[in-house]
């Protein structure tokens, strides 16, 4: 019998209000501490991506998003340590107020303007943050892509 590779999955959430998204400090993760992120987190398995967006939602900042509320605005195929799928979803609405839900996680909520990203967002999140704001819905990240062959 043939075994099929697998990879993790993530979902990442963008609440947007106005032209700000809500940025996250990672804090004593073992995996880019210091830098900004958006909330996140792995599929559980068995676990639809806006249902994981939802649960990360309430896991990590507080808040209750409606299904409705929630669009899919992105897909990467990124390779870090290991293959990984991350999809990327959108909210301009929740209930609840905003908190730092996971303080052993995150040092550091911050509203920024999509306009001026601090210097230590995750390299990856900026460029989806990117593809985000030119309705780019997939990319790929961390790929040595062939480079186009030259004219002769």
């Amino acid at each position: 019998m043939r075994t099929h590779f697998t990879m993790p999955v993530a979902v990442h959430l963008f609440l947007v209000r106005g032209n700000e998204i809500l940025l996250l400090r990672r804090y004593n993760t073992g995996y880019e501490d210091g830098n900004y992120s958006v909330p996140a987190g792995h599929l559980d398995g068995n676990e639809e991506v806006k249902t994981a967006a939802i649960r990360e939602a309430r896991e990590e900042c507080g808040i209750e998003i409606a299904p409705s509320a929630l669009s899919l605005v992105g897909v990467m195929h990124r390779r870090s340590t290991d293959e990984r799928i991350d999809f990327f979803v959108a909210a301009t609405s929740w209930q609840g107020e905003i908190v730092n839900a996971e303080p052993d996680k995150c040092d550091e909520l911050v509203w920024a303007d999509l306009d001026q990203l601090p210097d230590n967002v995750i390299p990856y999140v900026r460029q989806a943050i990117a593809n985000y704001r030119r309705n780019k819905w997939f990319d790929s990240f961390g790929w040595e892509l062939p480079s186009a062959p030259s004219p002769t």
